[in-house]
């Protein structure tokens, strides 16, 4: 197993980390057991529109309410994706508020946080500019 699915695969680093590209993420991954999802906000300006991008990269249930709280409560629980790992690769956020960044940013950690006592992985990586998250190879080199 090479250095990045190893790290990816272990629950006690989920978290928000940055990335330059997604390439070798997705080369990381093909052939394991990690349920990669790739969230595109190109174009994304508004709330409802983040939301929405998300929801449907992620293949929400209908009743997600399209909140910060809502979106907190679908990323805590992931069972419909019988999954118990995931990566998210966050791209194109330019367009996004700092505030709305922030937010997001914010509430990806608290998820990721819930999920590192359960023994399972989550991951969030935005893949360019985000100079204020560490790297996700950080550790690695």
């Amino acid at each position: 197993m090479g250095e990045l699915l190893q790290r990816l695969s272990d629950g006690t680093r989920s978290g928000v980390y940055s990335a330059s590209h997604a390439e070798d993420i997705l080369d990381a991954t093909r052939e394991s057991d990690l349920l990669v999802s790739r969230i595109d906000l190109a174009g994304v300006v508004e709330k409802e529109a983040l939301f929405d991008r998300i929801a449907a990269a992620l293949r929400f249930p209908e009743w997600f309410g399209r909140n910060w709280d809502a979106l907190l409560d679908c990323l805590r629980d992931l069972s419909w994706s019988n999954s118990r790992r995931h990566v998210l690769i966050v791209e194109n956020v330019k367009g996004l508020s700092a505030e709305d960044r922030g937010d997001l940013i914010d509430v990806l950690a608290e998820a990721a946080s819930n999920w590192r006592t359960k023994e399972d992985s989550f991951f969030a990586v935005f893949i360019g500019a985000a100079p204020d998250l560490p790297p996700l190879d950080h550790e690695m080199q």
